[in-house]
């Protein structure tokens, strides 16, 4: 057994972040022995569970042959890339999988069991995750045929709620959520036709990325509203979500609804747009945490402008008072009509009526759909990004099976209208309600603008601390250094390298102080950004403009740093950087004479903003 094996055998394997499973293999650990210790942990930790749990968060968690045999095609991929780990950005990561998505390997439920069936493929996105190295742990529970947004329309029982098991887990991808929730794994992978990537994630206290439609293939997906469906990401911190979806967003020939991602239509987000009326039924703790919310934003900088949300609400009906229920139908209502015995009574109500519409009834839908979306593109002319809470309003168990589908319609009040209008989105945790419950905003933006959604996710969770970094920033013990990157040495990017190799330690994604500008440098290989403080007497008297730029935070070894500071080439160098709390640590600083030849690019944020727009020029 390797020494970092040694060293966690015994503790919790729960939790960990990608960082987290990264920084264990690069100091030996081996990937045999970790994920046999995480399953049996998660299995104790299953059938211990809450009194009034059900229901399971997985519906086929992966036995040792299935373990094995992916370990097998791991080292096959390791070999191919001549042993060269860092080829494979998640080797040996663990993560799970919503069981209406397919997994090679593992039986494809759609949580009903008569549905079953043994894919023979993965669908494109756990394959091209699993060519990253990653490793699925299991197929998770889910509303059935991803119908609901309560995580409580399955035979295999209701996932219930890591906080408080009386209330729900939200749906349809609850066992996903709570997987990660849970810190069985890092990410996983749910759907999102009409908020079920989002409301889990709002009531689990986790990220959920709903990107825009098209970016993730949707091949070997049973489809729910085929036109709509999109697969979204669950993780622990809004980095992880990032990094998974730069890995999956490729275009895919064999989806007919694939779309390569597009250029940015946003920069930054600035300007947020916040209902001017809000229905809360009647959730009192809900409504104050908004509040509260809204208040974190406005102390941030973020311009909040009252809208009228009456296209959005409009669109939002269309969902399932619409025809849109009949693509349901066309998707499983044959086998629905089979009256199984593990058929949902609810979900078969819900998809039978989608036989029930006529063609005239659905091209007036769409014409109307058109002339909301002409409505929406035009209210977005004023502001940069739709601010809302996640669901308004938190239900138990007892409120759902009372009146199940009065509920779920009142949950997707902020959801259902975002894949008709052709958004994306990101849900992520706020402060805890007075209960001690979740409570999550979400941030929704037109299609492709999910490298501005990422910005703003970063400043969010730096302000909010949430989640909180693995390792805190405190006073060391050791002789480790704090060092803030800002450009190529940011994790995905060319050099990071350079810090990995040395064993740094990814602490946290969050922001400089207020007070720098950002430019591409010229001539430089790979590219590289300058870092450059404004001086304090131009930012007084506002001839200068200051910005907050995203900076990555990683630890190293004082040794480990001096030999990496040599590496650094001029105009760069290494100073004392000023975060947007107020800490000081050393960071990445340029010259102020490079900046002549260079390009300002502050206006993006950070640096992997302007690298992914340069990509996406070119790809157009």
């Amino acid at each position: 057994m390797s020494d970092i094996t040694s060293e966690i055998s015994g503790k919790s394997l729960f939790g960990w972040s990608l960082n987290d499973w990264g920084k264990a293999y690069r100091n030996g650990g081996n990937a045999s022995a970790l994920l046999s210790a995480l399953l049996a942990e998660v299995r104790q930790q299953e059938s211990t569970a809450g009194s009034l749990n059900t229901g399971s968060v997985w519906i086929e968690l992966a036995s040792e042959q299935q373990l094995g045999a992916q370990l097998i095609q791991l080292q096959q991929l390791l070999d191919a890339a001549d042993g060269d780990m860092q080829a494979l950005p998640l080797y040996g990561v663990p993560f799970a999988v919503k069981d209406n998505i397919d997994v090679a390997g593992f039986s494809t439920t759609a949580a009903c069991p008569e549905f079953a069936y043994e894919p023979q493929a993965d669908a494109t996105v756990v394959r091209l995750l699993r060519n990253a190295g990653a490793i699925v742990l299991g197929k998770t529970n889910l509303d059935q045929f991803a119908t609901g947004l309560v995580g409580t329309r399955s035979p295999y029982g209701a996932v219930t709620n890591p906080f408080n098991e009386e209330y729900i887990s939200g749906g349809s991808s609850s066992g996903s959520a709570v997987a990660v929730a849970r810190g069985y794994v890092p990410f996983s992978l749910g759907t999102d036709t009409a908020g079920s990537g989002r409301i889990p994630a709002g009531f689990n206290n986790i990220v959920g990325l709903k990107g825009s439609k098209g970016a993730l293939s949707t091949q070997g997906v049973v489809p729910a509203c085929r036109s709509l469906d999109c697969v979204s990401v669950f993780a622990l911190n809004a980095l992880d979500a990032e990094r998974i979806f730069a890995l999956a967003a490729q275009f895919d020939e064999l989806d007919a609804y694939s779309r390569r991602v597009g250029i940015s239509p946003l920069k930054t987000i600035r300007r947020l747009a916040v209902p001017a009326e809000m229905p809360w039924f009647g959730d009192d703790r809900q409504q104050a945490a908004f509040t509260a919310a809204l208040a974190k934003a406005e102390s941030l900088g973020f311009e909040l402008i009252r809208t009228d949300f009456s296209p959005l609400y409009e669109l939002a009906a269309l969902l399932y008072q619409g025809p849109w229920v009949a693509e349901r139908y066309a998707a499983v209502g044959e086998f629905i009509q089979q009256d199984s015995a593990g058929i949902n009574p609810v979900v078969k109500n819900i998809i039978a009526g989608g036989n029930n519409g006529t063609a005239v009834q659905a091209f007036n839908a769409e014409y109307r759909r058109m002339e909301l979306l002409r409505e929406i593109q035009q209210l977005f002319q004023g502001f940069d990004a739709l601010f809302v809470p996640t669901a308004p309003c938190f239900p138990t168990l007892a409120e759902v099976a009372e009146e199940p589908v009065k509920v779920n319609s009142q949950l997707g009040t902020y959801t259902n209208f975002v894949n008709l209008a052709d958004l994306c989105a990101i849900a992520l945790p706020a402060e805890l309600r007075s209960d001690g419950l979740p409570f999550g905003i979400t941030v929704i933006a037109p299609a492709f603008s999910e490298p501005a959604l990422a910005a703003f996710a970063a400043h969010w969770q730096a302000a909010l601390r949430l989640p909180q970094a693995p390792v805190l920033l405190g006073a060391c013990e050791d002789d480790s250094v704090v060092v803030a990157v800002v450009g190529a040495h940011l994790t995905g990017m060319p050099l990071n390298h350079q810090l990995t190799s040395r064993h740094a330690v990814l602490l946290e994604q969050t922001l400089s102080a207020e007070k720098y500008q950002l430019y591409a440098l010229a001539n430089t290989v790979p590219p590289k950004p300058g870092l450059v403080r404004v001086n304090d007497a131009l930012l007084n008297s506002g001839s200068e403009k200051g910005h907050e730029i995203i900076v990555e935070l990683w630890r190293m070894d004082a040794a480990a740093f001096g030999s990496f500071v040599e590496e650094i080439p001029q105009p760069l160098g290494i100073g004392t950087l000023e975060l947007a709390d107020g800490r000081l640590v050393k960071g990445f600083i340029c010259e102020p004479e490079a900046v002549a030849t260079a390009t300002h690019i502050s206006e993006f944020g950070g640096w992997r903003a302007y690298i992914a727009q340069l990509k996406s020029q070119a790809g157009n």
